[in-house]
This record gives structure tokens, C-alpha cells and sequence, in this order.
């Protein structure tokens, strides 16, 4: 019954796009829908450079994650910086992202049909839910870290080996899956699967378009400070002929790096958030442009935090060569100052 609805809905001509309108009210779930750009020629268009996007950020996070563990084999995970965590955190919400919506992409490009069953595709919904909000929860600490680290001097506790940090990044976004799971709020919505495109509307905009928007703005607001705090301080010790200490050294550079993750998030969410508040606001006038727009940044983060990696390393070698220099001036002075692993 479902596959004659479906069959029926793939050749019907459509004005709206998927995943952007309320639909007809004959229209029971996602499913009724039509698969995007079938009818228009650009079917694979949104596709193929979706999995190209999505194939290279999961190579991306496995070089990263795998980078990560070999560039620094003598010291316990816990005890790696802040920033060296963070890289592995994300890069993991990237690669399982990419994993589920891969499948999900590939599924649709070579039957040219919504995925069935329709629990396959609640559990792609529940897997992209979970990890882009995430990330961006994630990306919101690091933030806020940042900020308080240059402003106030201050970081925030994490608890024993991350578990606050880990039961809020993955832990909630689960719940809230959860909660949607068992609302039926996620199915089709013509191009992948999330949020049904009929029934889950509201919950995609409570979920991920007024979060994400949000939380874009905070940081955006956060970075602007803390590096207009940053510039300022710099300044002013160029203009004094100051000596900046090693521990004053490596705070700004952690600060520089964690700020790399924010316009990391910014660059990938953006569109996803504009997106939302255009469907949102006027439902099915979405332009095919900004459809695409999408499914290309929203794919990226693997990529995206693969260069963040690549300058974090530049920040830990030198580094060590600060943490050396620290240790000698210690010694002589008897004075303690921030581990680098703090940072």
C-alpha cells in the first residue's frame, strides 16, 4: 500500500519543495510526497554532490581521529589539551553523520525512491538529529570556554574525564531524539530522511532551526568579543613593550584555537539555519539554490575540522617549546603556572 502511495506521488507534478511546505491536507506523512528533482531534472543534482561532500568529510574525520592518536602516543587521552579532545569529539559526530546520511543519500540516488521500511529511516532521522545537535551544543562550550578564558580567566569544568561535557553533547541530543522517535516525527521529507516532511515540521523548527539559529548568533556574538579582548590585550603589550609570561602565551593560543571551531560551526550551519527560518516563515517558496546550499555546507564538517586539526597541531608544537622554557624559568622562580593541558 505504501509502495503504490509512494509510486503514485513520484509521478504527480508538484509547486512545492520537499521538506518546505505543510502540503495538501491529503497528505498523511512524508511518504505522500514526491522525490526531490524527479520531476525537474535536478534529482541528481542534489545527490551527487551531496555524497561527494559527505564521502570526503567521513575520509576527512577518519584522517583526523587516526591523525590524532598518532601524533600523540605517550599520553593518556584525558590528559591531551582541551582543544586536542574537542578535534576527536567532533571529528567522531562527523563520522557518524556522514555514515548515516550516506546511506540514507545512496539509498534514495539508486532506487530513486524514499527509503523503506520506514524504521530505516527514523533511525537515519534519529542518527542526524543526534549528532548535529552535538556538535552544536559542543561548538556552544567551546564558545563559552573560550570566553571565559579571556575574560574572566576562567575555564569550565568538564568533571572527570569529560563526563559533563559528554553527557550534555550526546546525552540530551538522544533524549530529545527519543522524544521525537516516539512522537513519529521523523520520516521522509523528499530528499532524505529527518524530519517528515508532512508531520514533522514544528518539530524540526523547535529541534534544529530555532536551536541552531540561536546558538549561531551566541557564538558569533562570544567570538567578536573574545577576540576583540584578545586584539585589545595584544595590543596593548605591543604598545607598552611588554613580555607576554608562556602561560599568558598559551591561553591566547588556546584561544585562538577554540575560536577556530566556531567559525568552523558557522561556516557548516549556516545554511541549514537560514533554511529553517525560510520554510518556516514561507513555507514551500524555498529556492532550489538554497536547497542545494544545504545539503553541500550541512556535509562539510569533516573537511572543515580536518584544516582546524591541521592549525591546533601548529599551536601544540609550539607549545612545547613554550612548556619547556616555562619549566626553566619555574625552577628558578619556585612560581606554578596553567598546565597546558588545562588549555
Amino acid at each position: 500500500m505504501e509502495l503504490d502511495i509512494a509510486n503514485t506521488s513520484q509521478t504527480s507534478t508538484s509547486n512545492f519543495t520537499p521538506s518546505s511546505t505543510l502540503g495538501p491536507p491529503d497528505l498523511r506523512d512524508g511518504y505522500d510526497l514526491p522525490v526531490y528533482g524527479l520531476d525537474t531534472g535536478r534529482f541528481y543534482s542534489l545527490h551527487v554532490p551531496a555524497l561527494t561532500c559527505i564521502f570526503l568529510s567521513l575520509i576527512s574525520a577518519i584522517l583526523t581521529i587516526t591523525l590524532s592518536f598518532r601524533k600523540i602516543p605517550r599520553r593518556a587521552f584525558f590528559d591531551w589539551t582541551k582543544s586536542e579532545r574537542f578535534i576527536v569529539y567532533m571529528a567522531i559526530c562527523d563520522g557518524a553523520f556522514n555514515v548515516a546520511h550516506s546511506m540514507d543519500h545512496l539509498h534514495i540516488a539508486t532506487t530513486k525512491s524514499h527509503v523503506y521500511p520506514a524504521s530505516l529511516c527514523q533511525f537515519y532521522g534519529v542518527m542526524l538529529l543526534e549528532f548535529i545537535m552535538a556538535q552544536t551544543f559542543m561548538v556552544n562550550i567551546v564558545a563559552v570556554n573560550a570566553f571565559t578564558l579571556m575574560i574572566f580567566n576562567k575555564q569550565l569544568k568538564f568533571g572527570k574525564r569529560d563526563w559533563r561535557l559528554l553527557v550534555w553533547i550526546f546525552g540530551f541530543p538522544f533524549l530529545l531524539s527519543m522524544i521525537a522517535l516516539a512522537a513519529k516525527q521523523f520520516g521522509p521529507n523528499g530528499s532524505f530522511c529527518f524530519f517528515d516532511g508532512v508531520n514533522g515540521e514544528l518539530a524540526q523548527f523547535l529541534l534544529t532551526t530555532l536551536p541552531l539559529s540561536v546558538i549561531l548568533i551566541v557564538n558569533a556574538t562570544l567570538y567578536v568579543i573574545t577576540w576583540a579582548k584578545l586584539r585589545s590585550i595584544e595590543k596593548h603589550l605591543k604598545l607598552s613593550l611588554g613580555k607576554q609570561s608562556s602561560g599568558s602565551k598559551m591561553k591566547h593560543a588556546a584561544v585562538r584555537a577554540m575560536s577556530l571551531f566556531v567559525l568552523a560551526f558557522i561556516f557548516q550551519w549556516w545554511a541549514m539555519a537560514l533554511f529553517g527560518i525560510w520554510v518556516f516563515a514561507n513555507p514551500g517558496s524555498v529556492p532550489p539554490a538554497i536547497h542545494h546550499t544545504v545539503t553541500t555546507f550541512s556535509n562539510v564538517g569533516g573537511i572543515v575540522n580536518l584544516g582546524v586539526y591541521l592549525l591546533i597541531r601548529k599551536r601544540v608544537q609550539y607549545q612545547g617549546s613554550a612548556s619547556s622554557d616555562q619549566s626553566h624559568s619555574t625552577k628558578r622562580s619556585g612560581m606554578k603556572e596553567t598546565s597546558h593541558t588545562d588549555l
